[in-house]
């Protein structure tokens, strides 16, 4: 069986021999197994000196295939790149940082060969603040309610995909992609298990607060469009609140009199419908715009050097 080791990079010029060489272990301890080994690379666009250490890999390892984009397009065009780019019947899909430890990799083989199609790595928390913890626990409550498929708290990218859940991801073509979610989606027989976490070994990550905002809310809106549908009974909620207030102050109007209405009322009343309707405009409007991405019809993403054949991304 051919594997094929997905890593996406931006930025690992300080960990990426080290990388290599932990997977290149694997690789032998596997190939008197039966498994052969092939490492696909991505370069997200690194400002650093990734790309030259690919092309210094390539030139010394025939198994390490590279694609380097023109400019960084985000994680999830490096996932999609990666897989389009494997020819293995199985792959992995890993961190170049070594927060993914490569040893795992036997283990996800040998579940593998009991028939699932998707071995999925499920990190603990041992180690993460509380208030990470607990952030996380309660963002996957919630969005578990929302969306169509099911996350599960500490499943990332790390897993081992059959060659059919490959191609059923590849067949999707939406721009605006949540791979976590679409792996979720195509659904096959899966198995789970648990590592601890690992720290970091080199480098700094380019997650930040407002990125992980970013994601946290393409989970909720990439499968399902219960928003909207929220926006639309809130909306009704409002008006039936509306309608019952009216009827209210004219009631007391033909039992008291007309009374000096109240400022304070008027101006909260006005103030949180003007909150509402702007939250409704941001709802609609964040599905329009994936909407606009969506007919645009753009290339994921653009590839400036590889060790490939050229694909339909790279413009001649």
């Amino acid at each position: 069986m051919l594997i094929s080791i997905v890593a996406p990079c931006y930025n690992e010029e300080d960990v990426l021999d080290r990388f290599h060489e932990a997977v290149q272990k694997v690789a032998d301890e596997l190939l008197p197994l039966g498994h052969d080994m092939e490492f696909v690379y991505v370069d997200d666009g690194s400002r650093d000196r990734t790309l030259a250490l690919l092309e210094r890999l390539a030139a010394r390892d025939a198994r390490v295939r590279y694609v380097s984009f023109s400019r960084n397009f985000g994680k999830e065009a490096a996932l999609l790149a990666g897989l389009r780019h494997a020819s293995g019947d199985s792959v992995v899909v890993m961190d170049a940082d070594l927060q993914h430890p490569p040893e795992l990799i036997a283990r996800m083989v040998r579940l593998r060969e009991q028939g699932h199609d998707q071995v999925i790595a499920r990190r603990t928390r041992t180690g993460d603040r509380f208030t990470r913890t607990l952030t996380a626990r309660l963002y996957y409550r919630l969005v578990n309610r929302l969306i169509d498929v099911e996350l599960r708290d500490g499943v990332g990218d790390f897993r081992m995909l059959s060659r059919r859940v490959v191609d059923a991801v590849l067949a999707l073509t939406e721009y605006n992609r949540f791979s976590k979610g679409l792996f979720a989606w195509v659904g096959f027989p899966s198995t789970t298990f648990e590592y601890e976490n690992a720290a970091r070994e080199a480098g700094r990550s380019s997650w930040n607060l407002r990125g992980l905002l970013d994601y946290g809310l393409d989970g909720v809106l990439s499968f399902n469009n219960r928003p909207l549908r929220a926006a639309l009974w809130l909306g009704m909620g409002l008006l039936l609140c509306a309608g019952l207030y009216t009827a209210w102050i004219v009631g007391a109007a033909l039992v008291h009199g007309v009374q000096t209405p109240g400022y304070v009322t008027i101006i909260t009343a006005v103030t949180a419908l003007a909150g509402v309707q702007m939250v409704m405009l941001g709802v609609i409007g964040e599905y329009t715009g994936r909407i606009y991405y969506e007919v645009k019809g753009r290339p994921h993403f653009l590839v400036k050097a590889t060790n490939v054949e050229r694909t339909k991304d790279l413009i001649p």
